[in-house]
C-alpha cells in the first residue's frame, strides 16, 4: 500500500554486533556491518531507522556496550586512570552494581576532546535510505556513572556534561536525534535537574528530537525499579517532539500513567519485549496497539517500537521480531490480512 501509515515503525537503538566484525574489526568491516544492520530494518520495513549503535563499536567494549565509555572517555578534563581507593569508593555507590568501575574521574572543565559524534552520524546517514535515527545517552546517566573531583554537585557536572553534548548534537545531521536515559526511573527524585540538563541538550537538536527512557537491561534482567507515574512531571518536562518508552515488559496497568502526558508530546508504545527470545506475533503486537489507544484515546500512539536496543539477543530474534514490529502495525492498521 501507498499510504504512509499513521504509527510509524522504529528501534530504540542496538543491534547484536555481528560477530565476523568481531573477530575481524576494521574500518571497511564496520561500515559492511552497518549497511547490513540498516538494510535488514529496511527490507523489514520499519519506517525509521538506525545503525545499531554500531558506531560505538569497540572489540573490546566494557559492561554497557559503549553507551557510557564512548562518550566521556574522549572528552576533555577526564582521566581514566583510578586508584584501588576511588575503585572501592565507586562500588559502594547506591545504584551502581551494574558496573565494574566508573568510566573516567572528572579532574577538570569538561569539553569535547577528541569525541566526534557528527563524523559517526554522517557515516551511517549516509549508507541509509529510510529516515535514519542517531542515538546517544543522556547527561543524566552519564554525570551518574563518573567520579567527579570538579564540580562538586552532580546537577553541576550534568549540566557541564550536556553542554558538551550539546556542542555536538547541533552539528548532527540525522531525522530524529534521541537521548537515552536509562538510569533515571530508578531515581525518580532525580527529575528536575535532570530535566533541565537533558532540555540543553534536547534544545540544540535541529531536527526532530526524542528522549528513550527504560528500566535497564543486562543480561535479560532490569536494572532500575520505579513506575512511569513517579516520571510524569519529567517527561511533561522536556523539550521533545516524541517519547519512547518501555511499555511491553512493564504492568499492564501502569500504562495509564501516560493519560497525564502533555498531548503535543508524541507517545513511543513498546510492543516488543526485549528480555525475552519469544518473536512476538503480529495479531499480539496489533493487539497491545489496540489496549493502548483504548485506554489512552485513538491517535494516541505515535511510534511502536521494542522496549530498549537488541544487543544482548540473537541476530536471528532480534530480526524476527523487528518483522513482528511491522506486521502488528500494519495488522493494527488494516495494511495487511490477518496471521501475516
Amino acid at each position: 500500500m501507498n499510504a504512509q501509515p499513521r504509527i510509524k515503525t522504529t528501534v530504540v537503538g542496538s543491534y547484536p554486533v555481528p560477530d565476523w566484525l568481531v573477530a575481524l574489526p576494521s574500518e571497511e568491516a564496520l561500515i559492511d556491518a552497518t549497511r547490513a544492520v540498516l538494510h535488514i530494518q529496511e527490507s523489514a520495513g520499519l519506517d525509521v531507522v538506525c545503525d545499531g549503535e554500531l558506531s560505538r563499536f569497540d572489540v573490546n567494549h566494557p559492561e554497557t556496550n559503549g553507551m557510557i565509555e564512548y562518550f566521556v572517555r574522549p572528552m576533555a578534563g577526564v582521566r581514566q586512570a583510578l586508584s584501588f581507593d576511588e575503585l572501592v569508593a565507586y562500588r559502594a555507590q547506591r545504584g551502581m552494581g551494574f558496573r565494574a568501575r566508573p568510566p573516567a574521574v572528572v579532574e577538570g572543565p569538561l569539553g569535547s576532546g577528541t569525541l566526534d559524534l557528527p563524523h559517526a552520524c554522517r557515516r551511517s546517514r549516509r549508507l541509509a535510505s529510510r529516515p535514519f535515527k542517531f542515538t546517544l545517552t543522556g547527561p543524566h546517566m552519564l554525570a551518574k556513572t563518573l567520579v567527579d573531583k570538579h564540580y562538586g554537585a552532580l546537577p553541576d557536572l550534568a549540566v557541564a556534561v550536556a553542554n558538551v553534548l550539546a556542542a555536538q548534537v547541533r552539528h548532527l545531521d540525522a531525522d530524529i536525534v534521541q537521548i537515552d536515559e536509562a538510569n533515571l526511573p530508578g531515581c525518580a527524585q532525580e527529575w528536575e535537574w535532570a530535566a533541565q540538563a537533558i532540555n540543553i541538550v534536547l534544545g540544540a537538536v535541529k531536527t526532530t528530537p526524542a528522549v528513550h527512557l527504560c528500566f535497564g537491561n543486562y543480561g535479560g534482567q532490569s536494572i532500575q525499579s520505579g513506575t512511569w507515574r513517579q516520571l510524569m512531571r519529567y517527561l511533561n518536562a522536556l523539550h521533545v517532539d516524541h517519547i519512547v518508552m518501555e511499555t511491553a515488559r512493564r504492568p499492564a496497568d501502569e500504562l495509564a500513567a501516560f493519560r497525564d502526558l502533555r498531548p503535543e508530546i508524541g507517545l513511543g508504545l513498546g510492543v516488543i519485549d526485549i528480555k525475552t527470545t519469544e518473536i512476538e506475533s503480529a495479531d499480539a503486537i496489533a493487539r497491545a496497539i489496540e489496549n493502548a489507544e483504548r485506554t489512552l484515546g485513538a491517535g494516541r500512539v505515535a511510534y511502536v517500537h521494542p522496549d530498549c536496543g537488541f544487543w544482548m539477543l540473537k541476530r536471528s530474534i532480534a530480526d524476527g521480531k523487528i518483522r513482528a514490529l511491522v506486521r502488528g502495525r500494519d495488522l493494527h492498521e488494516g495494511r495487511a490480512p490477518a496471521g501475516k
